[in-house]
């Protein structure tokens, strides 16, 4: 990846806006701006700018106030555009803030937003006939102001291709960890999850709201058996095993997962299957049936489509950006 001088870098615009909220904010700056040592990097992985619509912003409920950034200006020339959200959604973004998203968009930049920053792409209009996700809660709000959007309102967030969007708060973590890793492959992207104490890779598909009961037997969690199963996914693992493993039923593992994690077992290991292949194929293995043989994943065939379907890329074009040497890390 390019690391030389921040003009190299892919640009990043954050709009902050009237009401603005901080969390969304920081998210962005957190996993786009902040230096990565853990990397073995002295500096970001994108070159990050905040942007305002005036030249001083109170953010959500007043608890801060934004002064002295670039004016939104600064989108014009960003590579990807990020749109956080605020609580006041029935309110119109002001003509400004939205011209700035569309010509952004109009020029072929990527475009995403944060909770309810879906809002404001919606008003813009980029949305309309496009599938994207918002916050649970305003879902039904979001329905009746944009009958046009596809809207998806029980994921953790939608990659449309140019236009990427999060349900929630902790799910613009999610979204923003899945861009690093299409942009600079999986090796990055779970260094950058360790570093913030979560979780690797939380598939979009997965349910937004997850019932977390206190559970009536103190060793119900999951945790165990996850890491036992990621110790062995080389191996010919099934969810009949997992279930014999965790002492259940398979319906009853199933129910599990679907609680604590909001998705299935077979769902969860063959993520799980997908990411150990591309991380072999970012150290230098240039095997399929080997690849697919240590990741579970069976057949060069199925290694190829799983790939396919979670990176938009061929095995080889993926090694060819991220593999040793790989000169098509993302730059501006």
């Amino acid at each position: 990846m390019a690391q030389g001088s921040s003009q190299l870098l892919h640009r990043v615009a954050v709009i902050v806006d009237e009401g603005t909220n901080p969390f969304e904010v920081g998210v962005a700056t957190e996993l786009f701006g902040l230096p990565r040592p853990e990397l073995g990097l002295a500096g970001p992985l994108y070159d990050v700018t905040l942007c305002t619509p005036t030249r001083e912003v109170r953010m959500n409920h007043g608890f801060f106030t934004l002064t002295g950034v670039p004016g939104l200006e600064a989108a014009d020339a960003a590579d990807t555009l990020v749109v956080p959200g605020r609580p006041d959604n029935v309110v119109p973004r002001g003509v400004a803030v939205l011209d700035a998203i569309r010509r952004t968009h109009a020029r072929g930049a990527r475009v995403m937003s944060l909770c309810t920053g879906s809002f404001a792409l919606a008003e813009a209009g980029l949305l309309d006939g496009r599938r994207a996700t918002t916050h649970w809660r305003w879902a039904d709000s979001f329905r009746q102001l944009h009958p046009r959007v596809l809207l998806e309102p029980d994921v953790l967030f939608v990659d449309d291709g140019d236009i990427l969007t999060a349900a929630g708060s902790a799910a613009a973590l999610d979204l923003c960890l899945h861009v690093v890793r299409h942009d600079h492959g999986a090796e990055v992207a779970n260094a950058v999850s360790r570093r913030l104490v979560f979780a690797a890779h939380r598939d979009g598909g997965q349910k937004q709201f997850v019932e977390r009961p206190v559970p009536d037997v103190p060793d119900e969690s999951l945790g165990p058996l996850l890491a036992w199963a990621q110790e062995r996914l080389g191996e010919p693992l099934t969810v009949a095993d997992l279930a014999a493993r965790a002492a259940v039923s398979p319906a009853t593992l199933h129910r599990r997962f679907r609680t604590q994690l909001g998705t299935t077992p077979l769902a969860w290991l063959t993520g799980e299957r997908v990411t150990l292949a591309c991380r072999l194929i970012e150290r230098g293995e240039e095997r399929l049936d080997v690849v697919a043989a240590r990741s579970g994943l069976g057949t060069a065939a199925n290694l190829r489509a799983r790939v396919r379907r979670a990176t938009g890329l061929s095995p080889s074009a993926y090694r060819r950006r991220f593999g040793p040497g790989g000169g098509e890390r993302l730059v501006s």
